[in-house]
């Protein structure tokens, strides 16, 4: 008893010191919520945040052998899970209380994301629950049955993609969505996704009979249009980039990473022309040089705008069209509200009714999530995109698993949607048959509340495999929680077969 008696004051303790340093928390956020059903999302946010700065491990065991909640699911209920935990201590210690949450205290969290994921998405209907948005191909404006085959098979959002084709092709694009919704009668949602601040390669030089560079060669940087200016005096390749000033700024030693980490460069100097170094990692056969890729300087400190020139002139386009921008790149609460001003002097009256998908992709977005995220969700409907091709290039790869468990979290403490992106079923997509490894990336990816698959030739058998994965996971879990649906597989009809 002397040992409850001692875990009942540490969780009271617990419970006090989460409240006091949430509350100065909350006292910083108050002029960023708008929203007033998201002020207990917010609250429950703050709540974690605290609580997590504590090691919960040893009363995790302590709660775990009195056969109680190992408060290892409580992130859409912090106070409520602490609370509950806490009378039933009181209780085994003779001491009831009357701070036990009511079942609806305990499940509003739950409520507050799905309210939420039908407004960015639609309501879900049928046995799939996690949603799914699909990338429109240039194709897509073009061929109306595109859009209507997406809609027959249930597909929630489309995204198009405002770094590629242009207004007129957008509009096409928008133009067969909404006849695929008149002809099946269900409403796909339109996300819009800004370029922003992404640096792409440019043209391409070669040496004569090269097609493609890998470890040990030499590859130059110069800005968009300095070809020309490159002397091969040593034999090497070349590629322009978008943005001249991370040129200025990149030093040697620092990295620089090509399509989506697929090669590594190590500067080793600096030229008039721009940056030389030497590859690092690169494909068992190499890689072709194409326009259009990312690059990635993950140690060189780069400050650029949020919003380009172009990123503006979309937003005119974007807000009378979407029902939604995704935010590329975003990285800090100053971004977001760059961005809400944009809206509001295009939509002075209902900007708010727009959803905005804040898309992390880099170490200082992670870092500044928490406040990010109340900056948007404060004012506007907002889900979290995991965008994990370029932060497994910024973060490194052998973070991305650990970084989107929890970012994972993040959303769900802020009752906030996520969606899980890049490369889902990458293969499968684009050559027809899936890897053992990404169907068990798209397994977990159940746990969000919207996965997201890109284009490719076999995207419509992707869409169908993905859809009964998403349907079977969701009857085993949900979030963190495991649903303990009847097990079949060992049963004795199974065995019999």
């Amino acid at each position: 008893m002397h040992d409850v008696a001692a875990l009942k004051k540490k969780l009271e303790r617990l419970i006090d010191e989460i409240a006091a340093e949430s509350s100065l928390r909350m006292a910083s956020w108050a002029d960023r919520i708008e929203r007033p059903d998201f002020a207990a999302s917010a609250s429950n946010l703050a709540h974690y945040l605290a609580l997590r700065r504590h090691d919960l491990r040893p009363l995790q065991r302590a709660l775990m052998a009195l056969g109680m909640s190992s408060l290892g699911r409580l992130e859409s209920r912090v106070l409520p899970t602490l609370k509950a935990v806490s009378a039933s201590v009181a209780a085994l210690c003779g001491t009831p209380t009357t701070e036990r949450p009511s079942s609806r205290q305990f499940f509003a969290g739950e409520h507050y994301l799905a309210e939420r994921s039908a407004e960015l998405f639609g309501p879900r209907s049928g046995p799939r629950h996690t949603a799914l948005l699909v990338t429109c191909p240039t194709e897509a404006g073009d061929d109306p049955s595109f859009l209507l085959r997406l809609a027959e098979r249930g597909v929630d959002a489309v995204r198009i993609n405002c770094a590629h084709d242009s207004p007129e092709h957008w509009q096409r694009m928008i133009n067969h969505v909404h006849a695929a919704e008149q002809a099946t009668g269900r409403r796909i949602k339109i996300l819009m996704d800004i370029a922003g601040p992404k640096i792409r390669t440019g043209a391409a030089l070669l040496p004569e009979g090269v097609e493609r560079i890998g470890v040990g060669d030499l590859l130059a940087i110069v800005p968009q249009g300095g070809l020309n200016r490159i002397k091969l005096d040593e034999p090497h390749a070349a590629i322009e980039c978008t943005l001249p000033d991370a040129l200025t700024i990149a030093a040697a030693g620092h990295r620089v990473f090509v399509d989506d980490g697929k090669l590594c460069m190590r500067i080793e100097r600096r030229e008039p022309f721009g940056l030389l170094g030497r590859v690092t990692a690169a494909p068992a056969n190499g890689l072709r040089l194409k326009p259009e890729k990312g690059l990635n300087f993950p140690d060189t400190p780069l400050t650029i705008p949020a919003l380009t020139a172009k990123d503006l002139s979309d937003l005119d386009f974007i807000v009378a069209q979407a029902d939604g921008i995704e935010f590329s790149f975003v990285q800090s609460v100053a971004d977001v509200e760059m961005l809400q001003a944009a809206l509001a002097e295009r939509r002075p009256n209902d900007w708010r009714q727009l959803s905005l998908v804040l898309k992390i992709e880099t170490p200082e977005a992670v870092a500044n999530l928490p406040d990010i995220v109340v900056q948007a969700a404060g004012r506007q409907p907002t889900a979290i995109m995991i965008a994990r091709g370029d932060l497994a290039v910024e973060i490194g790869f052998a973070r991305l698993a650990e970084m989107q468990e929890e970012i994972l979290w993040i959303g769900e403490a802020a009752h906030v949607p996520v969606i899980w992106a890049t490369q889902v079923l990458e293969h499968l997509v684009k050559k027809g048959t899936p890897s053992r490894g990404e169907m068990t990336d798209a397994a977990m990816a159940a746990r969000a509340e919207c996965v997201m698959l890109n284009k490719g030739p076999y995207l419509f058998k992707a869409i169908t495999e993905l859809d009964t994965l998403l349907s079977r996971m969701g009857d085993h879990q949900h979030k963190k929680t495991p649903q303990l649906r009847p097990l079949r597989s060992w049963s004795r009809a199974s065995a019999a077969r």
